[in-house]
């Protein structure tokens, strides 16, 4: 457990090896829960930034490159035949 303390501002600066292990990086945001005797912070889009190329990959797909109206149409045609 590590301490810290509250600014004459309110601010309360979280310890470094807190923020490198949940890869909270400056201009994080949180939502302030308050739990009675204590609060929780909870990081607002956990999701790190992540890049087109970095995802790719989980598509699967091994064919030609489709074109967006062909995407469109292929997600309007699954869209017609769901119940």
């Amino acid at each position: 457990m590590e301490t810290t303390r509250l600014s004459e501002k309110g601010q309360i600066v979280i310890p470094k090896r807190i923020r490198t292990d949940h890869n909270w990086e400056p201009g994080t945001e949180f939502l302030v829960e308050d739990l009675g005797g204590s609060i929780a912070l909870k990081p607002i889009g956990s999701f790190r930034r992540t890049r087109l190329r970095d995802v790719l990959g989980c598509a699967q797909y091994k064919g030609p490159r489709k074109s967006l109206k062909e995407m469109d149409d292929a997600v309007a045609k699954g869209a017609r035949e769901r119940p």
